[in-house]
């Protein structure tokens, strides 16, 4: 199941807060907000994203910043996840999706256990070269071919399963997760998929044939890119870090990871509220009279 319902728990429970403190107006916040979170529950402490984390047991952590902070924390943690509560001290915030001004309220919720942790899809992204492993990254949003200097078109071919899908002639190819298709592959016309979703939206940038259209398939698959011939300034991207510039003898294959990005869900916060706060979604909304 990729939801798991949190029951109460007689001590209280243990937390990691986790913050990028490059970033001084962040930290300032996170500490800031220490005492209030530990009203409720206890912190095991207060770290830099990019450090050491610690080895005793943890209930969940807490995120502050923003979906950057997100991705860098799932980076962080690797193949030991933990649950991730995620509070937007950014911008638009699809993964941190909790105001601060919301904790006090929602505090007690979830040091009661009243919150379901979703797990969401992982992927393996490696690059093959003469049938070894040359370049290997764990990822939560997507991989992103990019055809760079000279911006020129440039063809990429798709193949699921070891079957070829088409060449796609643009700008670029975005694979992503259903946590990524509010990212880069939503501003390139993708759709939007539901967050625990187990599959792949492969959406092409700016394609040079109008019938190019999103497809979306099942986890389970193989997916592989091959780029013929490569611009000078093409490079494969993953959650926005260049992973390498491909060579015609590349092959680039996404699968899905055993690790499983796991987010905490508060009842009343759900995805399709984050959409329609997030996205400015408006339309005839029922009124409380």
């Amino acid at each position: 199941m990729s939801a798991v319902a949190r029951k109460s728990k007689s001590t209280r429970q243990r937390v990691l807060m986790l913050v990028d403190e490059s970033r001084p107006h962040l930290n300032e916040q996170a500490v800031k907000l220490r005492p209030l979170v530990e009203q409720h529950v206890d912190v095991v402490a207060l770290e830099d994203i990019g450090g050491d984390l610690p080895t005793e047991e943890i209930d969940f952590a807490i995120v502050l910043g923003g979906d950057g902070s997100m991705l860098r924390a799932a980076h962080r943690l690797g193949y030991q996840q933990l649950p991730i509560l995620g509070v937007n001290l950014g911008h638009l915030g699809f993964l941190a999706d909790l105001q601060p001004e919301l904790l006090p309220l929602l505090l007690p919720q979830v040091a009661a256990g009243e919150y379901r942790v979703i797990s969401h899809l992982m992927f393996e992204c490696e690059v093959i070269s003469k049938g070894k492993t040359v370049h290997q990254a764990l990822g939560l949003n997507e991989v992103s071919v990019l055809a760079g200097a000279p911006f020129k078109i440039l063809e990429v071919q798709l193949y699921v399963d070891s079957e070829l899908v088409t060449t796609y002639s643009c700008d670029g190819l975005i694979v992503s997760t259903p946590v990524g298709s509010t990212a880069h592959s939503l501003s390139a016309g993708g759709p939007i998929l539901r967050k625990d979703l187990q599959a792949f939206v492969i959406s092409p940038i700016s394609p040079h044939t109008l019938t190019n259209r999103p497809v979306v398939d099942s986890a389970e698959r193989v997916f592989e890119l091959v780029v013929p011939q490569p611009h000078e300034g093409t490079s494969l991207v993953v959650d926005g870090k260049v992973l390498c510039q491909p060579t015609a003898n590349d092959r680039i294959r996404i699968t899905r990871s055993k690790a499983q990005f796991q987010l905490v869900e508060i009842a009343g916060y759900g995805y399709y509220r984050t959409l329609r706060e997030k996205l400015g979604w408006g339309g005839r909304l029922p009124r409380d009279d």
